[in-house]
């Protein structure tokens, strides 16, 4: 039959490509019947929302139905096949294109939710969203997440073929593909990932890049002529494909082909025309971000040979061609559960492991080794506590395992013997993410949404700052990667305020689903990590000190699982005059003022809240009982932003805490300086007390 490509615009004068799109002659015509169905859902979709990117969809149309109908290996009637290849919309812009192809290939998506395009309570969301549409993997939107989260679901491939593939089985051999735009390459996150990936050798993962030269403001040219995408690809050490027909079907066949049978990470960079089929509006800004406009998709749907007038028009045809895709993803699924029995039948043990990595299943008993400290062990930094709680973990929890960005010999991060994950040791546990904290955090979403491994990323708290795309969306999805952040106040010392956070606290607290903790001693740091490893509905972070503090009675910490609690009772029957309260370091001025109040015949409590999320979900008696209501005078102190203090101090409380930035100098210097001593609580408290 030769190639199949479909008409150029400049063929548009008087061509109708099928004229009647119920009568369909050839599989040349029943392939561009299915295309162009592609492309008018998409239009009318974001016609009738008033709200979308029509234009995206309608050039990759051809490229989507090659993939979802030549090589893209999955079940629609079970999304959650293990073995299923996985597919990123990283221009998650053009996601009707996905809903349209999910919705003819007979997922659990109908034409009333293409309809719904965009619209309260819908299926089909302006981006794509994880949990919330049969079919999408994960929630990409801001641009360049979803390259970095596609190296992260390939290193989770790799790594659980690596483990499990035993005896030549090939239980666990799946491909992740992504689309991504000019946009998602201008990202740097989108660099820093794909730097990684080249160093990891991530062969299972091939990237088609839509290059069509337009962004919102008009031609790339405004800002992004002067790189050649594909040597730089190259230069990462990934194989690249240049397309220059976005529809020719057959090229594109071809090169999917071929990055499949190489083994390195593939980029296939294909030329399209934004808006394809639109007289005026083709590989114009005006078909990126709105709709065409009703004239504009009567003249659209003449040069595809549409029924002008027709809206949502789905051929017979189109449902009969492409549903075949429920056949064949049960068979590929049951071709896969023959070999999954067999190899369950000869290696049980591997079996068993596989399916409880998959599951996150933490084993029985799993923080039983957890340590604990005495006051007498001496001052410990939390940091130092936390890498004594990694190793406890790893050791316990075969699919726990993470890495830093460049910085675990200050983090404490290392897993002792785990070995370093390179190419040929893919499934060591210390990874390597090089000084790319973007690229870190949006790689550990696409792990953690591939399963098969607990990971957790390091880097100093003030560069979290880095993360915040990937922190947002992994809340967003409620997914549930750890954070360990170190050095996490202006107590790191010398370095200066370019290192010490100030902000990050208060700004991460207002981050819905994001759970912060910061432990206040060593016994309440492992209590964060148990948490932190059981918590499901969103990330956890870790705030934790470079510098020494002081252990407490592990019996007085128990209670710091409830997020907050009663660290030292007022002593005598006299009542409560005084609650004095604290996260982390701080904690310990709260103590020592406590205990001068005390002798100065004011009963006074400490409270520890290690994490406000997990206290918020305390009953409000409970609330009450460690922070009565009753007792106005109230000190907090944190080395942070004082916002959101007010909710525990109340009206006439203080809050002492950093309302500029840090200094250079050493760490006993500054909290002295910046007030968080003993002594300036003893004197906020006391100045609250008189004006009672």
């Amino acid at each position: 039959m030769g190639k199949r490509c479909l008409p150029s615009y400049k063929d548009y004068e008087g061509l109708l490509l099928v004229k009647s799109p119920t009568a369909v002659e050839s599989s040349t015509a029943l392939d561009q019947l299915c295309i162009n169905t592609v492309r008018t859902l998409s239009m009318d979709a974001v016609q009738k929302a008033n709200s979308g990117h029509p234009g995206t969809a309608m050039a990759l149309a051809p490229a989507a139905y090659v993939l979802w109908t030549k090589h893209l290996r999955y079940n629609p009637k079970n999304p959650q096949w293990i073995n299923r290849d996985r597919f990123i919309l990283s221009a998650g812009h053009a996601c009707i294109l996905q809903y349209s192809m999910l919705f003819l290939t007979g997922y659990d998506l109908s034409l009333d939710d293409i309809k719904q395009f965009r619209q309260w309570g819908s299926k089909t969301p302006g981006h794509p969203e994880y949990h919330h549409t049969a079919g999408v993997e994960a929630t990409t939107g801001p641009l360049g997440q979803g390259v970095g989260n596609a190296v992260g679901f390939a290193i989770a491939e790799a790594r659980l073929a690596a483990q499990y593939n035993a005896g030549g089985a090939r239980i666990i051999d799946h491909f992740t593909y992504a689309i991504c735009s000019d946009g998602d390459l201008m990202e740097g996150v989108a660099s820093e990932a794909a730097s990684l990936a080249g160093h990891l050798h991530l062969g299972k993962l091939i990237c088609l890049y839509d290059d069509n030269h337009i962004t919102i403001e008009g031609n790339t040219s405004l800002a992004f002529d002067n790189e050649d995408v594909c040597k730089r690809f190259d230069a990462y050490g990934w194989h690249t494909q240049g397309l220059e027909d976005a529809n020719d079907l057959d090229a594109i066949d071809a090169a999917f082909t071929a990055a499949e049978k190489d083994p390195r990470p593939s980029l296939i960079r294909m030329r399209s025309h934004i808006g394809y089929g639109s007289p005026h509006k083709q590989d114009s800004a005006d078909a990126h971000g709105s709709p065409l406009g009703a004239d504009e998709i009567k003249l659209t749907k003449k040069f595809y040979g549409w029924p002008e007038d027709a809206q949502f028009l789905v051929p017979d045809e189109v449902v009969a061609h492409m549903r075949k895709a429920v056949d064949r993803g049960a068979e590929l699924e049951s071709g896969w559960r023959s070999r999954y029995d067999a190899y369950t039948a000869e290696k049980s043990d591997l079996a068993a492991a596989l399916k409880r990595d998959l599951e996150g299943t933490l084993p029985s008993g799993w923080a039983d080794s957890l340590p604990t400290f005495a006051p007498s062990d001496g001052p410990l930094a939390t940091r130092i506590a936390s890498n004594k709680a990694i190793q406890a973990i790893a050791a316990a929890v075969p699919f726990f395992s993470g890495g830093s960005a460049d910085l675990a010999p200050s983090t404490e991060t290392n897993i002792k013997g785990g070995g370093d994950v390179e190419p040929g040791t893919i499934a060591a546990r210390n990874f390597h993410f090089g000084i790319r904290e973007h690229g870190m955090g949006a790689v550990l979403n696409g792990m953690v949404l591939h399963g098969g491994i607990k990971p957790f990323g390091a880097t100093f708290f003030i560069f979290s700052d880095y993360m915040r795309p990937p922190i947002r969306l992994a809340c967003l999805m409620g997914i549930n990667p750890i954070y360990v952040w170190t050095h996490d106040s202006i107590g790191l010392g010398e370095d200066g305020p370019t290192h010490q956070s100030i902000e990050q606290l208060a700004s991460l607290r207002a981050m819905p689903n994001m759970t912060i903790m910061r432990p206040a001693d060593a016994n309440e740091t492992i209590i964060c990590w148990r948490l932190a490893m059981e918590h499901r509905g969103g990330p956890v972070g870790l705030a934790l000190t470079r510098q020494k503090i002081p252990v407490f009675e592990p019996s007085t910490v128990r209670d710091a699982d409830k997020g907050g609690y009663v660290l030292v009772r007022e002593s005598g029957s006299a009542a409560l005059k005084i609650v004095l309260m604290g996260t982390g370091s701080e904690v310990q001025w709260c103590v020592e003022a406590r205990d001068i109040l005390e002798k100065q015949g004011h009963p006074t409590r400490v409270v520890s809240l290690p994490c406000w999320e997990y206290f918020e979900k305390q009953t409000q008696e409970y609330r009450d009982l460690v922070i009565p209501p009753a007792v106005k005078a109230r000190v907090a102190i944190e080395a942070a932003a004082p916002f959101g203090w007010e909710r525990y101090v109340g009206e006439r409380g203080a809050v002492i805490g950093m309302t500029r930035f840090g200094a250079s100098a050493p760490a006993d210097v500054l909290f002295k300086q910046f007030g968080f001593t003993a002594e300036n609580v003893v004197e906020k408290a006391l100045g609250l007390l008189t004006a009672l």
